[in-house]
């Protein structure tokens, strides 16, 4: 299967494959964000999540795919540091603010300095109508963080939040950018995914080894049970954006993923009680029409 995409890669069938899979990955992700959020804390869901996806990872990185290089070890290594600094970042921004206060401007931060990024990086660079489509999905984005604020009886009382959130989107364009960069540096791109993985797994779950002491049992079991779907969600998730990024441009595969945000609007209704009026509708409405837009722009 490695094969098969890097062979699709650059290709119109390719390109469409690529489209599909940042928009499976958009919803994926604002599940996943969810999942972290909960009603739990979210250090420990995150430690839960990531010792379950190193568990299920590693035979599959032992056994069912070539293993990488002794030279490829620093890829690696690079990608543990960002994503390390991502999840601090991550977790200290959902400890301060609200779910749909804080995702948007972390998702909507992500994806103009990811374009700026690969420019640099990988020499890509957007037309003028990607460009309008780009302005039309963040504006959208950033729009629902300012309607949640707008709803909010102390929302200067979020400063420190909303900085960190920015500080989490810069982290998002990093690791998108490193990521897919690593991606194309090995050979198979499932050798890439698997042990990216099992280093990734080690992080958050060794950091947090004390706030598990005195956790009741039956949140234990709760836990335990949101770290294995919630690693599921994420080899679907990262997976699907990586390969996306593998077989087509990295910045239009990082915008369209942040339409996540329309997902994360509609989740945060049915699962965490949070509203969704017309005016957030109609936000999420022009971010769609942003990820149009960026498409029909090529």
């Amino acid at each position: 299967m490695g094969a098969t995409i890097t062979g699709l890669a650059g290709t119109p069938e390719g390109h469409r494959l690529a489209i599909g899979l940042a928009i499976a990955a958009a919803f994926l992700h604002a599940l996943f964000g969810a999942l972290q959020k909960g009603r739990d804390d979210p250090w420990l869901a995150r430690a839960a999540i990531d010792a379950s996806y190193g568990l299920m990872a590693l035979p599959v990185a032992l056994f069912l795919v070539p293993w990488p290089t002794l030279s490829q070890a620093p890829i690696f290594l690079g990608a543990f540091a960002i994503h390390a600094g991502y999840k601090i970042a991550q977790a200290m921004t959902y400890d301060r603010a609200p779910y749909t206060v804080v995702y948007p401007i972390v998702r909507g931060t992500g994806p103009v300095f990811t374009v700026i990024f690969a420019g640099a990086v990988f020499g890509e660079h957007f037309a003028p109508g990607q460009w309008l489509g780009l302005g039309l999905l963040v504006a959208g984005i950033f729009g629902l963080a300012v309607v949640a604020l707008a709803r909010m009886e102390r929302p200067m009382s979020l400063a420190p939040a909303l900085v960190l959130a920015l500080v989490t989107g810069g982290f998002v364009a990093a690791y998108t950018t490193y990521d897919a960069w690593g991606i194309r540096a090995v050979e198979n791109p499932f050798t890439f995914l698997a042990w990216f993985f099992v280093v990734d797994s080690v992080f958050i779950p060794a950091v947090t080894w004390r706030r598990w002491r005195g956790v009741p049992r039956d949140r234990l079991r709760g836990l335990a049970a949101r770290g294995i779907f919630g690693a599921l969600v994420a080899f679907a998730s990262f997976g699907s954006v990586m390969i996306a990024t593998r077989l087509d441009h990295v910045g239009l595969a990082a915008a369209l993923r942040e339409t996540s945000t329309v997902f994360a609007a509609l989740i945060g209704r049915a699962v965490l009680g949070e509203k969704v009026g017309p005016g957030r509708a109609g936000l999420m409405g022009l971010i769609a029409l942003g990820a149009v837009v960026m498409e029909l722009g090529r």
